[in-house]
């Protein structure tokens, strides 16, 4: 897993950027700025730091440049995270019966007194 990638994510804007072109497949540099509320530089920066972390491709045509998702670094950040993922997955499930559990223990004491309540 490439860290430029996460370096590259961090950032708000470059995040709208990728769940933009994500959704939407291509657009222009000028079609990015409007969606985002950006200006033509600021937008050329952050795809300027996308494309160095391999995560955009930029590609001319005529006297526009069409930005386009590269999705191999993102399925390396994918299959990085899956090991934290399965952790995180494992520690809920103990999390879960460790509280069925407990929440066993507490009823058990109740039916007992309920039919002993009662009686002497």
């Amino acid at each position: 897993m490439n860290t430029a990638t996460l370096s590259a994510l961090a950032e708000p804007n470059r995040l709208h950027i990728i769940e933009l072109i994500r959704d939407g497949g291509s657009f222009t540099i000028g079609e990015i700025a409007v969606r985002l509320n950006l200006n033509q530089p600021q937008t050329s920066k952050h795809l300027r730091v996308l494309s160095d972390a391999g995560l955009v491709d930029v590609q001319p045509v005529a006297n526009r440049r069409i930005i386009t998702l590269r999705p191999q670094p993102l399925q390396e950040l994918d299959a990085w995270l899956e090991t934290f993922r399965r952790i995180w997955e494992d520690r809920f499930d103990r999390l879960d019966d460790y509280l069925m559990e407990l929440q066993g223990k507490e009823q058990n004491p109740d039916d007992i007194n309920k039919g002993s309540g009662g009686e002497k």
